[in-house]
C-alpha cells in the first residue's frame, strides 16, 4: 500500500512537472518569435548607466570594459562603492581611463544607512545621474555593443516605465574545462530562471525586474520616492519592478540577453547561493515559490521510478525516469538553446536533470531558516524586510564624490 502511495506521489509530481515543462517551452517558443519581429528602433536618449560595485571579481576589468564599448550616441557611467579603498573602484578607475570620451564619475556612499548597500548606491548615483533614463545592472554582467540601443529603444513608447532582460549563465574563471559545480549554476540561469520568468511574462505580463539589468526612467522612480524606499528590501529588483508596474507604468521583458558570470567554482559557495536566492524568492513570492515544488521533474522521477522497483515493474520503472529526463532535457534546448541562446547548453543539456535534483534539494533548504549571507555579511529576512544580523567591520562614511 505504502508503494503505490509513493508511486501515486511521484507519477502526480512528474505530471505537474511536465506541463510546466510544456508552458516554458511554449513560453521560449513564443519569446523567441516574439525576438525575430523586433527590429531596435532608432531611439537613442542620454541615458546614465548606474553601477553599484563591491571588492575584487574575477574578469571584472572585462565586464565593465563591455560597458564602455557601446555603440550608442551618448551616456555617462557612474560608480559608487563604500569607500575610496575598494579594489573594484580601482580596476573601473583604470577601464574608464581608456575610454576618455565617456564621461565617467565615481561615488563614495560611506556606510549605508538601511540594510541593503546596493540600493544605497543607486541613491547615491540617481542623485549625481545627469540623463533621465537609468540603467542599472550588475557587476558580473557582460554585454554586446547594441546592448544599449537594443534596450532603450522601447522607451519611445511612453507607458513604458521599466525595461528588464533574461540572461544566460557563462560559467566562471577557468571553469569551461574544469569546474562542474560553475558549469552546473551556469545551467541553471541558462535554464531554471528564464523558465520561471517567461511562464509568468505569458501568463500574467511583466510585474518585476531582473537584477542583471534594470532600466527605468527617473520620473518612475520619483514617483514611488526613490531608490532608497527599497533599502530594506532583499530581492530589490523584485520590489523596484512591483513598485514601476503598480504605480501604472508598463514593465517590459527586451529580447535582448545579457551575460551573467558565474563567480562560484566549488560545491559549497554554490549551493549557498542557490539557497540566498531560493530564500529570496521564498520571501518575495511566498505562495509562488512554496509552488515551485510541483514544477520540478527529476525528485519525482525518481521516486517513482523506486516505487514501480518495488512493486517489481522494471519496465514501468525505466519510462517513469526517461519521461523525467525528458522534459528536463526538452527545457534545456528550448529555454537555455533557443530563448537565451546559450551556446554551452548544446552540450551541457544532459547536466540539468542533475540542476532539476540540486534545485530541489536547494528548495528544500530555503525553508530550514530567514539568514542569507550576502557580500560577507549575514542579515535575517523577515517578510519582504531585510535586517542586518551581523554588523561589518567599520568602515569611514565619506560624503565626497570624486570625479574623472
Amino acid at each position: 500500500m505504502f508503494d503505490h502511495l509513493l508511486l501515486a506521489i511521484g507519477i502526480g509530481g512528474l505530471l505537474t512537472s511536465t506541463i510546466y515543462a510544456l508552458l516554458a517551452g511554449l513560453a521560449a517558443l513564443r519569446f523567441a518569435a516574439r525576438r525575430r519581429r523586433s527590429h531596435a528602433l532608432g531611439y537613442c536618449p542620454a541615458v546614465s548607466l548606474l553601477k553599484p560595485l563591491h571588492g575584487w571579481e574575477p574578469e571584472l576589468d572585462e565586464h565593465l570594459e563591455s560597458f564602455y564599448r557601446q555603440d550608442y550616441p551618448q551616456f555617462e557611467i557612474l560608480f559608487c562603492v563604500r569607500n575610496a579603498d575598494d579594489e573594484a573602484m580601482a580596476i573601473a578607475r583604470r577601464v574608464a581611463a581608456r575610454h576618455p570620451q565617456i564621461p565617467s564619475e565615481f561615488l563614495l556612499s560611506g556606510e549605508p544607512p538601511c540594510a541593503n548597500a546596493k540600493v544605497w548606491s543607486l541613491e547615491r548615483m540617481s542623485q549625481s545621474a545627469k540623463h533621465d533614463i537609468f540603467v542599472i545592472s550588475d557587476s558580473d554582467v557582460s554585454v554586446t555593443p547594441e546592448y544599449l540601443r537594443e534596450v532603450i529603444a522601447p522607451f519611445a513608447q511612453p507607458q513604458i516605465g521599466m525595461v528588464t532582460c533574461l540572461y544566460r549563465g557563462v560559467a566562471g574563471e577557468g571553469s569551461s574545462k574544469g569546474s562542474s559545480w560553475s558549469r552546473l549554476e551556469a545551467t541553471c540561469m541558462s535554464v531554471e530562471m528564464p523558465s520561471g520568468v517567461l511562464v509568468a511574462e505569458m501568463l500574467e505580463g511583466m510585474k518585476f525586474a531582473l537584477g542583471p539589468t534594470m532600466a527605468v526612467r527617473r520620473a518612475c522612480v520619483k514617483q514611488f520616492g526613490g531608490f532608497g524606499v527599497l533599502g530594506s528590501y532583499h530581492a530589490d529588483d523584485f520590489a523596484l519592478g512591483n513598485l514601476v508596474a503598480a504605480a501604472g507604468s508598463q514593465v517590459l521583458l527586451s529580447t535582448y540577453v545579457v551575460e551573467h558570470h558565474i563567480l562560484n567554482t566549488t560545491f559549497l559557495p554554490s549551493m549557498l547561493h542557490n539557497i540566498r536566492w531560493m530564500r529570496s524568492t521564498r520571501f518575495s513570492r511566498p505562495k509562488g515559490h512554496l509552488g515551485t515544488v510541483l514544477t520540478f521533474s527529476m525528485p519525482y522521477a525518481l521516486l517513482a521510478a523506486a516505487a514501480a522497483l518495488a512493486l517489481h515493474r522494471p519496465g514501468l520503472a525505466a519510462l517513469l525516469l526517461a519521461c523525467g529526463l525528458a522534459t528536463r532535457v526538452q527545457m534545456a534546448l528550448l529555454t537555455g538553446a533557443l530563448a537565451v541562446q546559450d551556446r554551452a547548453i548544446l552540450r551541457n543539456a544532459l547536466l540539468y536533470p542533475l540542476r532539476d535534483l540540486f534545485g530541489f534539494l536547494c528548495w528544500a533548504g530555503s525553508y530550514l531558516g530567514n539568514s542569507v549571507r550576502w557580500r560577507g555579511e549575514v542579515f535575517q529576512v523577515f517578510g519582504h524586510r531585510l535586517m542586518r544580523s551581523e554588523p561589518p567591520a567599520a568602515e569611514p562614511k565619506p560624503e565626497s564624490v570624486l570625479t574623472t
